[in-house]
Protein backbone atom coordinates (compact mmCIF):
# COMPACT_ATOMS: atom_id res chain seq x y z
CA UNK A 1 0.00 0.00 0.00
CA UNK A 2 1.33 3.56 -0.97
CA UNK A 3 1.01 6.16 1.27
CA UNK A 4 0.10 10.08 -0.47
CA UNK A 5 0.98 13.16 1.47
CA UNK A 6 -2.47 15.15 0.83
CA UNK A 7 -0.58 18.83 -0.67
CA UNK A 8 2.41 17.95 0.93
CA UNK A 9 1.08 18.07 5.06
CA UNK A 10 3.33 15.45 7.04
CA UNK A 11 2.29 16.46 10.48
CA UNK A 12 -1.34 18.15 10.32
CA UNK A 13 -2.97 20.30 7.52
CA UNK A 14 -0.64 23.65 7.98
CA UNK A 15 -2.66 25.72 5.42
CA UNK A 16 0.42 27.89 4.68
CA UNK A 17 1.92 25.14 3.41
CA UNK A 18 0.05 23.64 1.23
CA UNK A 19 0.39 22.78 -2.29
CA UNK A 20 3.62 24.74 -1.20
CA UNK A 21 6.08 24.00 -4.59
CA UNK A 22 8.97 23.74 -2.37
CA UNK A 23 7.34 21.41 -0.21
CA UNK A 24 6.25 19.27 -2.93
CA UNK A 25 9.71 18.75 -4.56
CA UNK A 26 11.33 18.27 -1.13
CA UNK A 27 9.35 15.32 -0.40
CA UNK A 28 9.09 14.08 -3.68
CA UNK A 29 13.02 14.16 -2.96
CA UNK A 30 12.26 11.63 -0.37
CA UNK A 31 10.11 9.09 -2.61
CA UNK A 32 7.28 10.75 -1.17
CA UNK A 33 4.00 10.67 -3.08
CA UNK A 34 2.23 14.05 -3.00
CA UNK A 35 -1.31 15.27 -4.28
CA UNK A 36 -1.78 18.41 -5.46
CA UNK A 37 -4.27 20.78 -6.09
CA UNK A 38 -4.27 22.19 -9.35
CA UNK A 39 -5.12 24.81 -11.64
CA UNK A 40 -4.32 26.57 -15.37
CA UNK A 41 -5.19 30.49 -16.21
CA UNK A 42 -3.96 32.47 -18.78
CA UNK A 43 -1.69 29.90 -20.22
CA UNK A 44 -0.13 29.17 -16.83
CA UNK A 45 -0.36 26.40 -14.19
CA UNK A 46 -0.83 27.45 -10.43
CA UNK A 47 -0.80 25.13 -7.09
CA UNK A 48 -3.37 26.08 -4.35
CA UNK A 49 -6.34 24.21 -2.99
CA UNK A 50 -9.36 26.78 -2.93
CA UNK A 51 -7.80 29.40 -5.63
CA UNK A 52 -4.35 29.53 -7.78
CA UNK A 53 -2.16 30.39 -5.45
CA UNK A 54 1.69 29.14 -6.32
CA UNK A 55 2.78 29.42 -10.22
CA UNK A 56 4.77 26.75 -11.57
CA UNK A 57 5.94 25.42 -14.88
CA UNK A 58 4.51 22.83 -16.52
CA UNK A 59 7.87 20.61 -15.66
CA UNK A 60 6.64 20.51 -12.21
CA UNK A 61 3.28 18.55 -13.00
CA UNK A 62 5.48 15.97 -15.03
CA UNK A 63 7.60 15.03 -11.88
CA UNK A 64 6.94 11.31 -10.68
CA UNK A 65 5.29 10.42 -7.69
CA UNK A 66 2.32 13.27 -7.83
CA UNK A 67 -1.08 12.66 -8.24
CA UNK A 68 -2.68 16.06 -10.02
CA UNK A 69 -5.91 16.93 -8.70
CA UNK A 70 -7.35 19.38 -11.55
CA UNK A 71 -9.61 22.05 -9.85
CA UNK A 72 -10.38 23.92 -12.96
CA UNK A 73 -11.56 22.86 -16.45
CA UNK A 74 -8.57 24.26 -18.09
CA UNK A 75 -6.47 22.48 -15.81
CA UNK A 76 -8.19 18.99 -16.38
CA UNK A 77 -8.56 19.98 -20.19
CA UNK A 78 -3.95 20.87 -20.57
CA UNK A 79 -3.25 17.75 -18.93
CA UNK A 80 -4.39 15.54 -20.74
CA UNK A 81 -2.12 16.55 -23.59
CA UNK A 82 0.59 14.97 -21.25
CA UNK A 83 1.18 11.07 -21.28
CA UNK A 84 3.43 12.12 -18.09
CA UNK A 85 1.18 13.42 -15.38
CA UNK A 86 -1.17 11.67 -13.16
CA UNK A 87 -3.96 13.57 -12.71
CA UNK A 88 -7.86 13.35 -12.17
CA UNK A 89 -10.69 15.57 -11.58
CA UNK A 90 -13.60 15.04 -8.43
CA UNK A 91 -15.49 17.37 -6.20
CA UNK A 92 -17.97 15.63 -4.37
CA UNK A 93 -17.80 12.24 -6.17
CA UNK A 94 -17.79 9.26 -4.34
CA UNK A 95 -15.06 7.85 -6.91
CA UNK A 96 -13.24 8.88 -10.18
CA UNK A 97 -10.72 7.21 -11.99
CA UNK A 98 -7.24 8.63 -12.07
CA UNK A 99 -5.55 8.81 -15.62
CA UNK A 100 -3.51 5.85 -14.82
CA UNK A 101 -7.01 4.11 -13.71
CA UNK A 102 -6.44 3.90 -9.65
CA UNK A 103 -9.71 4.57 -8.29
CA UNK A 104 -9.57 8.15 -6.14
CA UNK A 105 -12.47 7.52 -3.49
CA UNK A 106 -13.99 9.99 -1.34
CA UNK A 107 -13.66 9.59 2.67
CA UNK A 108 -16.02 7.08 3.92
CA UNK A 109 -16.95 5.63 1.28
CA UNK A 110 -16.03 1.42 -0.06
CA UNK A 111 -12.43 0.72 -0.95
CA UNK A 112 -11.17 -2.09 -3.42
CA UNK A 113 -7.39 -3.32 -4.23
CA UNK A 114 -7.32 -0.48 -6.52
CA UNK A 115 -8.58 2.72 -4.34
CA UNK A 116 -6.82 5.92 -3.43
CA UNK A 117 -8.59 6.71 -0.04
CA UNK A 118 -8.15 10.12 1.34
CA UNK A 119 -8.06 9.79 5.15
CA UNK A 120 -7.01 13.12 6.97
CA UNK A 121 -7.35 11.85 10.65
CA UNK A 122 -4.03 11.44 12.65
CA UNK A 123 -5.29 7.88 13.38
CA UNK A 124 -5.86 6.85 9.46
CA UNK A 125 -3.01 3.70 10.26
CA UNK A 126 -5.41 2.36 13.08
CA UNK A 127 -8.13 1.34 10.36
CA UNK A 128 -5.81 -0.87 8.65
CA UNK A 129 -6.88 0.07 5.07
CA UNK A 130 -6.69 -2.64 2.72
CA UNK A 131 -6.55 -0.65 -0.95
CA UNK A 132 -3.75 0.84 -3.32
CA UNK A 133 -2.74 3.55 -1.34
CA UNK A 134 -3.83 6.14 1.56
CA UNK A 135 -3.90 9.93 0.94
CA UNK A 136 -3.06 11.71 4.87
CA UNK A 137 -2.05 14.90 6.20
CA UNK A 138 0.14 12.37 8.77
CA UNK A 139 2.84 10.66 7.18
Amino acid sequence: MIIISHRGNTSGSVEEFENHPDVISNLLDKNIDCEIDVWYLNNTFYLGHDYPKYKIDKSFILKKGLWCHAKNLPALYEMIKYDNVHFFWHQEDDFTLTSRNIIWTYPGRTITKKSIIVDTSKNWRDKKYDCFGVCVDFI
